[in-house]
């Protein structure tokens, strides 16, 4: 039988000297010449797998089925599968082990031991296609909820103190109390759906636990009233705040890792006249940054966003209510231009994303570390480019102005409902007219409204009277085609999966500064801005919902005003 390196070689043209290099590696640190090879880059772990499976004669699989069976995970504990990396495979086909050492000769043996079962075949693949198989099977087997709420009874509080950093996944996690496993099944389930919040809201006769899903809260589930302070107790403690402090709101944080997925949680809590209500804000670090092209702006609204962007100074600002992703967009925006020679300087509450290269500052308001005094240190940093959060009041709104006049970029954003609207804020801030006419480059107003979900997607023809209420004139609206999700599993029975974009662009052209010279009424301002071509939010929506992205109830529910 040939060896390893020999193969290497003659199959896959690796270079003699990278052999050799590797084997001297081998003789110093003892680690096997595959993983080494993988860890200098000189292959990739596929490779390895295809030299193995030619030397032990085994089936090698670049990936593993989607849907496979799960009821092993009430005989094999987790921990043994992942140290050892193997997973069990059975689907209406086939049976077999997925490995990625054909040496562990123990391991299997003791797993066909395990499950009875001497058919089981071998194969070779990938460990992180093992490792996403484990996660997966163990997420969805997870004890239901309504099993861990038999459970739960008066427990010693004691056991609600284990300390969460010592469970390397929450998968992990195998406590046997009912309250620990309650919180735990929360937090998997909630990443499983991709919730973007969790509410633990109690009354006086119940405890509701929510989720938030593409901007929508649904019911998640209903512990009983007597597991209340035990379980907001148990999140308490996770967040290192004061459990015994339950007539004050507190704030903390929660970092976990959920199959193989780092969460960072915010923690909220508020008194209520029947205690504590928590909120649970869910931050994946390891979400891919959007990039601008990837915000679903159309052209005619991004070419002159991104020319925008990329101005020498002058003031950028996002509006929108909360949760409609204008944090996302300056990001995206932030990532565009961020290069090696620009200074970006951002200030922010929270910073929800690091951006390599970017200098972020996060508002702490305990020492005084405001926007608007964070803002005025920003500006002796040499930046050129600035991020503020929000802009939150007068002093911020003025340092900000006083930046962008004086040579800098600056990105900020504000709650309004529309883009003219952010005009008028800035006045009631107190800005002087000819400071926001000279300073202001372009406001983007946005919303997110769900997508029809792909599966289960249907379509229909709508009255002309539904038409019109998205602002579809009369003699438009005539025999449309429009379309809606019936609803079904892949969806969780809402008929929407995901989120995209709805966008309206104000530019501060020579036009619009002569009239808010004069004028700071949003209407006006508006209307002189639609005259001269500006796509308004309503419309967008009413384009996407002839697209075929969206419905006209998501467009009238978010631009109705």
């Amino acid at each position: 039988m040939k060896k390893f390196g020999e193969i290497l070689i003659e199959e896959f043209g690796l270079a003699s000297k990278a052999l050799e290099d590797a084997l001297q590696s081998q003789k110093e640190g003892g680690d096997l010449i595959g993983e080494i090879l993988v860890k200098n880059g000189e292959l990739d772990e596929f490779t390895v797998l295809q030299v193995l499976g030619m030397m032990f004669d085994m089936e090698v699989r670049k990936s593993l089925p989607a849907d496979f069976k799960t009821d092993f995970t009430d005989r094999v504990s987790i921990s043994f599968l992942k140290l050892h990396k193997i997973v069990p495979i059975v689907t209406a086909e086939e049976s077999f082990f997925a490995t990625n050492n054909p040496n562990g000769f123990q391991a299997l043996d003791d797993l066909r031991r395990i499950l009875g079962n001497d058919s089981y075949k071998t194969v070779l693949a990938p460990s992180h296609n093992i490792l996403n198989a484990i996660n997966f099977a163990y997420d969805m087997t997870q004890t239901s909820a309504d099993e861990v709420m038999q459970d739960i009874d008066d427990e010693d509080p004691e056991r609600l103190f284990s300390e969460i950093e010592e469970i390397g996944d929450l998968l992990d996690d195998t406590s046997d109390s009912p309250v620990i496993r309650l919180v735990n099944l929360m937090f998997s389930q909630a990443v499983r759906d991709n919730a973007s919040d969790i509410h633990i809201e109690p009354y006086q006769n119940s405890l509701k636990i929510r989720q938030r899903l593409d901007g929508i809260l649904h019911d998640m589930l209903s512990p009983p009233k007597h597991v209340q302070s035990a379980l907001i107790s148990r999140v308490k403690i996770m967040a290192k705040l004061n459990i015994a402090e339950k007539r004050l709101p507190q704030d903390g944080r929660i970092e976990l890792k959920i199959a193989n997925k780092e969460i960072d949680i915010r923690v909220s809590t508020l008194p209520t006249a029947f205690g504590e209500r928590v909120v649970l804000r869910l931050l994946r670090k390891s979400t891919v940054m959007i990039s601008l092209t990837d915000l679903g702006m159309p052209g005619d609204r991004f070419i002159p966003f991104e020319q925008q962007i990329r101005a020498p100074n002058g003031i950028v600002l996002v509006t929108g209510p909360t949760g409609s992703g204008k944090t996302t967009t300056l990001y995206a925006a932030l990532s565009s231009i961020n290069s090696t020679d620009i200074n970006i300087i951002t200030i922010e509450d929270p910073i929800e994303y690091r951006i390599n290269g970017i200098g972020q500052v996060q508002v702490n308001p305990k020492i005084d570390l405001t926007f608007a005094s964070g803002l005025r240190s920003i500006v002796r940093q040499d930046p050129d480019v600035i991020l503020v959060g929000e802009i939150r009041d007068t002093e911020t709104a003025q340092i900000a102005i006083q930046s962008a006049l004086t040579g800098h970029l600056v990105f900020s954003t504000l709650h309004t409902n529309d883009s003219a609207g952010a005009i008028t804020r800035l006045r009631d801030m107190g800005i002087e007219q000819f400071l926001i006419a000279s300073s202001v480059n372009a406001i983007l107003a946005q919303r997110l409204v769900r997508i029809i979900c792909p599966h289960c997607k249907e379509a229909y023809t709508p009255t002309p009277e539904m038409l019109q209420r998205i602002g579809i004139a009369e003699q438009e609206s005539h025999e449309q085609t429009a379309y809606r999700g019936k609803g079904c599993a892949k969806c969780y029975h809402t008929g929407y999966k995901g989120r995209c974009g709805i966008f309206e662009l104000l530019l501060m052209t020579q036009d619009m500064k002569a009239l808010v010279l004069k004028t700071s009424d949003a209407n006006e301002i508006k209307r002189r801005a639609i005259e001269n071509g500006m796509i308004s939010l309503q419309k967008d929506g009413a384009m996407k919902v002839l697209q075929g992205i969206t419905t006209i109830e998501e467009v009238y529910r978010v631009c109705q005003s």
